[in-house]
């Protein structure tokens, strides 16, 4: 049997948790990392029929029964995952009803999953109807994209041009723009439930004055598109205070969209 620890997922895990705390998007026991496992590769370095314990999950998740997870722990810190994954990661499968984690690695010092796994669950589910290959839901809090949610209008048209607005790249990589929520109680089902809503229709959701959600087929998509809404951020965060004497106009982002074969939200542009 394989070394779980040299498994693709595994350093993959590991590495993003590093560099998202290593940006300074994971202060403390900050944001959360959930990846949907194939059950062939976990099966390559992991008894599958051997449960360490059943956690409860306060959430009924049955259309992912039987799949597998591998998800960070509730109050744990990103910038321990690399030296102890065992510890500060765990390998999950959804019960057959739906609403236990049947605990098949890690949380090695008793701990648990993170407490955003129901809103995690729920972000799965509806992204896999969308797409059947998706596979990531990361959970982050990039300092600028929420200094910009504290200056900046919350509803998703106008958030969505500014960050298109910014720089070239924004409507290539996120062409299906940013959903935004009202500020929420976070770690609870109701906000769980709001950010899937909103995946029906975007890959990524804006948690004000908190942080962001992305989701994607790989770890480099979903860190990717949080990434370039974060350098969006940045750079408004550095100009907003001054006259804008150029910027790209709804013409030219249209032109862009065209150029590079997009579908995009076109009702956020003015033309």
């Amino acid at each position: 049997m394989n070394d779980i620890l040299q498994a693709k997922f595994m350093r993959e895990m590991c590495d993003t948790a590093a560099n998202m705390y290593r940006l300074g998007w994971d202060e403390r026991n900050g944001g959360n990392i959930s990846v949907l496992l194939d059950p062939n590769e976990v099966a390559d370095c992991l008894d599958t029929d051997r449960v360490l314990r059943r956690i409860p999950m306060n959430f009924h998740a049955a259309p992912l029964a039987g799949k597998i997870f591998l998800v960070t722990g509730t109050g744990k810190y990103f910038k321990n995952v690399r030296n102890d994954p065992e510890t500060n990661l765990g390998i999950i499968r959804v019960s057959d009803d739906g609403s236990t984690a049947e605990l098949l690695w890690g949380y090695a010092d008793g701990g648990r999953f993170t407490s955003e796994l129901p809103a995690h669950l729920m972000s799965h589910m509806v992204r896999l109807r969308i797409d059947p290959e998706h596979r990531i839901v990361m959970h982050t809090h990039p300092t600028n994209t929420l200094a910009m949610t504290h200056i900046h209008p919350l509803d998703e048209k106008s958030f969505t041009r500014t960050l298109w607005g910014t720089c070239t790249e924004c409507i290539v990589v996120f062409p299906d723009g940013v959903g935004v929520l009202p500020w929420m109680v976070c770690g609870t089902n109701e906000i769980g439930e709001a950010t899937a809503r909103k995946m029906e229709t975007y890959r990524l959701v804006i948690w004000p004055q908190h942080g962001i959600y992305g989701v994607g087929r790989s770890m480099d998509e979903a860190f990717g598109l949080i990434e370039t809404v974060e350098k969006a951020a940045e750079l408004y965060m550095k100009y907003a205070a001054f006259p804008v004497l150029n910027r790209i106009t709804d013409a030219q982002l249209d032109d862009l969209a065209h150029a590079f074969g997009l579908t995009y939200r076109t009702d956020f542009l003015d033309l």
